[in-house]
């Protein structure tokens, strides 16, 4: 039998998402994941580099995956909205390993900085293309819609005691026409000269 690396690869990296959003990065252990990945811990380190590069690096694929999947237009945002509404919705595993980031990295450098802030200006500049003017008003704006967004899956304690809905999915359906009417209008007041702006690049009005 012939040996798979690239299928190896993949079963490392499913494993490590996993285990990356139930425990964060300090709380990850190598071994847990050449378990789950049937590799053996040596494989991880030969393909991915050690464990914080193999975080950096599931953490970005996660990003580029929501960056591919929905494009952030402020032509067309409440749809865009809606979409990124669903997809966070339906990949929860982004929220916690954003969240373990964050929490481990105190706001301070994290892995992959570099061309993860290369994506976000990439990002800027299709919204800017799109109609929005200048870079401080489409960073503050993609800023600001993302955490529109993603504060809904965040805190889900808080939702159901404020909402008062027991059922878990009818306060998500709630949050998320309540998102797409806000998204509705932030897009009428941020476009100044959609009419006649240039059309934006395939993808790069995405969130990031």
């Amino acid at each position: 039998m012939t040996y798979d690396s690239e299928a190896t690869r993949q079963r490392i990296f499913e494993a490590a998402t996993a285990e990356f959003a139930a425990y964060g990065l300090a709380g990850a252990r190598v071994d847990r994941i050449a378990t789950a990945a049937r590799a053996n811990k040596q494989a991880i380190y030969l393909y991915f580099g050690g464990k914080e590069k193999l975080f950096g690096q599931v953490v970005k694929a996660e990003l580029d995956e929501i960056c591919h999947a929905v494009t952030l237009d402020p032509r067309t945002l409440p749809e865009s909205v809606g979409r990124l509404f669903d997809w966070y919705h339906e990949h929860p595993e982004l929220i916690r390993l954003l969240l373990w980031e964050a929490l481990e990295s105190d706001g301070g450098p994290v892995e992959g900085e570099h061309e993860r802030l290369e994506s976000y200006r990439g990002h800027v500049g299709g919204l800017m293309a799109a109609g929005l003017d200048g870079p401080a008003t489409a960073q503050d704006w993609l800023f600001t819609i993302l955490g529109l967004v993603a504060w809904n899956f965040t805190v889900p304690q808080l939702r159901r005691l404020i909402l008062e809905e027991p059922d878990p999915e009818r306060a998500v359906a709630r949050r998320r026409a309540v998102v797409v009417d806000l998204a509705r209008v932030l897009a009428e007041q941020a476009v100044t000269s959609a009419p006649s702006a240039a059309p934006a690049r395939a993808g790069s009005g995405g969130p990031a």
